[in-house]
């Protein structure tokens, strides 16, 4: 959870070098919009598509399963995209994986919810 918490601040802060170290290189995120691979998703963060401004999370609870994670959260996300502010209400779900003795992030994925948290 702590690095689930961690991972928002590297995207608002876009520390691109930080998420590329955490995301694994089969890595996928799902978004409203569209699908992306890794590349993708740091693209956008780099130059700015989505400016993560703040994640605020509602609730989180983790799942293990062997050597993987799944985090769950609530949230309530503060975002640009493409130029417009972007405040949404989100449940999340991240799943990350060990390897090598550290946790790699596998999937992202962003549902939004259609009331507030």
């Amino acid at each position: 959870m702590d690095l689930s918490r961690q991972k928002w601040l590297w995207m608002a802060d876009k520390n691109v070098d930080a998420l590329a170290r955490l995301f694994d290189d089969k890595a996928i995120f799902v978004h409203m919009s569209r699908t992306m691979t890794k590349p993708e998703e740091l693209e956008v963060i780099k130059g700015g598509n989505i400016e993560y401004r703040r994640a605020d999370i509602k609730e989180i609870s983790v799942r293990f399963i062997g050597d993987t994670a799944i985090v769950l959260s609530r949230i309530d996300l503060h975002a640009i995209v493409r130029g417009n502010v972007a405040d949404n209400p989100f449940s999340v779900t991240e799943t990350y994986v060990k390897k090598g003795g550290e946790w790699k992030l596998g999937a992202l994925a962003f549902s939004r919810l259609a009331t507030p948290n």
